[in-house]
Parts: C-alpha cells; structure tokens; sequence
C-alpha cells in the first residue's frame, strides 16, 4: 500500500509517518489526503525505528536501495546532481565517475581521536555529484546485512562496527560510554547519530528486529547488538544471576538488559564468536597444534 505526500506529491510508503523528500509530518495532513500510519504497539518516544520493507527509499536529494539482502548485502545510494553521502572510510565498493570523493577529519584533531578510540576510523568519506546524477556503492567489510533507517529527528546508539553510511545532515558523536560499554566488551564508546534523514547500519550475519512493548525487558548478548533507539534504558549485567563464573563458563558472559518501549536491532552472528572458531586454523610461527607454519611452506 502507498500514499502520496499531499505536499509534494512523492510516493511513499502507506505507513510513512514524514515525507522523505520534503519533509512534511504527514500526521498533521491526514485530514488533507494522507491516510494516517497505523497505530503502534507501544508508545516509544522515537516512533520505532523504520525500515522499509523492500529496501528501497527515497531522501533530501537521493535514493536508494539495499541489494543482495542477506549474508552479502549491498546499498547504492543515487545521488543528484551536487548532492552528498557520507560513509566510514574504506565503505565504498564503486562511484560513477563523476562522483567527488573527499576524506577529512570530522571534528577536527579531538574529533579524529574520539573516532579513533571508539573503534572507528579516524577519517570521514564525503562523495558528491559532480555535474550531474550519480551513483555510489557501499558494503561492510565482513558478510552480513544491510539496514537503511529513515530517522526522522530521532537519536539512535549505534555500535561503532555497524555505522555505514548517513544522510550528510546527521549529526554523529562519539559518546562515552563508561564502565557498562568497556565490561561489556564493546569498547568505551559507542555512536550517538541524530536528525532526519537515511542512515546505513551493517550486521555480521543478518539484521533481526525486536520491538519492546512498555515495561517489557529483553536481554541481548553485547556481542549481537547493531543499533537500539536513543531513549531506551538499558544496564549490562552478568548473564547469569548465579554468579560471574557461571556466567563465564555459560560462554555467555556480559549482556544488555533493556527496557521498554522501543527497538532493538541485533545481528545474528557475533564477529568475536566467529573469529574464535576460526582462531585454530591461523598461520602459526612453529609447527606445534593445528595451525599452519607458512615458514615450512617456503622453506624457512
């Protein structure tokens, strides 16, 4: 089902609460020929995060679309003319040739080294459209999903492995996360992204969403966090209540206990988990255990 903007006539999504395009808060228009969203489950204070469900949106100059949705996701995001996009460092998979790529330090010298701390990059990509349209591709580094988030003046926290690409009118922090992030195994920082507009999160494995009604708790390993609404409470704790050993030796450890009303979004896979199971099988400097000498390949 789809409505148009009564504003600007785009098409968009029957369940859209604004106009991608324009902007308009199509709830205050319902009378004037949009049909009204469906009314939640829960009364969250950012309207839930949205998705949409085929991938596929429109924004403040551009469009997009998540592709090969699953293990191998990726985003192309048409942009026109003059129109920017900005991405981690190193996201990029390919640009049409009038695209303009310009890498900064974003919030200068201080800024570069609160991204570089918090797990991130310590430069921010821009690509314009030079010209005319143009095209840019994006992709995380590990396989894994995409999700394409129309935030409309929300805040969300964002695990810092899983910020993609934005909408340039984001405004993204570093923030501090104190002693809950660092026990939790997640660093000391994670990623406050606010305002309207697209923003691209990436999972390992794929992108599983939990809505939480009011009052409702839900316990997420740390490891499988991707990205929950800002206004979410929240404490990491031990997995088991019987004690931190029993918490360790569940293989479980430090989780997240949230409380509702909000969204949640996890992966399926935990990258640590997986480079555990593949830690056997490293290039190893002796022969000793299972893992491969490759100075007795080449003869050294």
């Amino acid at each position: 089902m789809t409505m148009n903007c009564p504003k600007c006539g785009t098409n968009l999504p029957n369940d859209a609460r604004f106009c991608s395009v324009c902007g308009s808060n199509l709830i205050g228009m319902a009378g004037a020929g949009a049909a009204p969203p469906p009314p939640r489950n829960y009364a969250g204070a950012g309207g839930g995060i949205h998705i949409d469900a085929d991938g596929r949106g429109s924004g403040r100059g551009y469009s997009y679309e998540v592709l090969y949705q699953g293990a191998f996701a990726m985003a192309t995001v048409k942009l026109q003319a003059e129109q920017s996009i900005q991405a981690e460092a190193g996201a990029m998979v390919a640009m049409s040739g009038n695209v303009e790529l310009q890498s900064q330090m974003k919030g200068g010298l201080m800024g570069a080294l609160k991204r570089a701390v918090g797990g991130e990059t310590a430069f921010v990509s821009t690509f314009t459209a030079r010209g005319g349209p143009g095209e840019v591709s994006f992709a995380p580094g590990s396989p894994g999903d995409i999700a394409a988030i129309e935030m409309n003046g929300q805040v969300f926290f964002v695990q810092s492995s899983s910020y993609l690409a934005g909408d340039t009118s984001l405004a993204i922090d570093t923030r501090w996360g104190g002693a809950r992030t660092f026990f939790g195994g997640e660093g000391l920082f994670v990623l406050q992204v606010q305002g309207s507009g697209l923003l691209l999160v990436s999972s390992f494995g794929s992108v599983h969403r939990k809505r939480l009604n009011h009052g409702e708790r839900y316990v997420v390993d740390t490891g499988h966090l991707v990205a929950w609404e800002g206004h979410m409470q929240y404490e990491l704790r031990k997995a088991s209540t019987a004690g931190w050993f029993r918490s360790l030796a569940s293989g479980e450890g430090i989780v997240a206990e949230f409380a509702g009303p909000g969204e949640i979004l996890i992966q399926t896979r935990n990258l640590a988990a997986f480079a555990g199971v593949l830690k056997p099988f490293f290039p190893t400097q002796n022969s000793s255990g299972g893992g491969v000498n490759l100075g007795s390949i080449f003869g050294e």
